[in-house]
């Protein structure tokens, strides 16, 4: 089997790869160029290869991308008379507008933090309420206090059985009672008309 074979399939996938990737960093910087324009943003290596992604060396290696920089700087933006010193007084204005929004930001999250303290500090008053109403002397007296019921509960069911028990017996001491006065009246009535 000869080596030049094995190699060149190889040699030509990883040239493919290699044709890709230039390809996508290319449409990156043209992507970028079209950012930086839209944005009148000033267009420059260092910014071009942040946005696209891709080193300066790319920038300056590759004959296509070199060309788009070179064109795109040359190119004059829609605001030709603009100087530098407008672009630094709209930038610095830009700055300003987010550093105010910013310390607004800062101070709704500090109103907001010292309303949610409040609420805070209120609820652990609650809890601390709660929890002085019941003190260990008074858990003590609850639970002595629920104790005693219990027994007494029980107490009052023992009671309550004995009474049904003295109930029970003295309804049947009646009845047996009742047969005996009636025996008794049978005997007197029997007797009543013997004579």
């Amino acid at each position: 089997m000869n080596t030049a074979t094995v190699l060149e399939p190889r040699t030509a996938a990883a040239l493919a790869a290699r044709r890709r990737k230039t390809e996508a960093a290319l449409e990156r910087v043209h992507q970028a160029i079209t950012r930086l324009r839209r944005e009148k943003a000033q267009v420059s290596v260092a910014a071009l290869a942040r946005r696209a992604d891709v080193s300066r060396t790319f920038l300056y290696d590759n004959v296509e991308a070199r060309a788009a920089v070179a064109a795109a700087m040359t190119q004059p933006g829609e605001h030709p008379s603009r100087t530098r010193v407008e672009q630094s007084d709209e930038r610095e204005a830009t700055w300003r507008e987010r550093a105010l929004n910013a310390e607004d930001a800062l101070k709704a999250a500090h109103s907001e933090i010292l309303t949610q303290r409040t609420r805070i500090g209120e609820l652990l008053g609650q809890i601390r309420d709660l929890q002085a109403e019941w003190t260990e002397g008074t858990i003590q007296r609850i639970a002595t206090e629920n104790t005693t019921l219990k027994q007494r509960v029980r107490q009052l069911t023992t009671d309550n059985r004995t009474l049904d028990e003295r109930l029970k017996a003295a309804r049947s001491n009646l009845r047996f009672q009742d047969r005996h006065v009636a025996d008794l009246e049978a005997r007197i009535a029997d007797a009543g008309s013997a004579t």
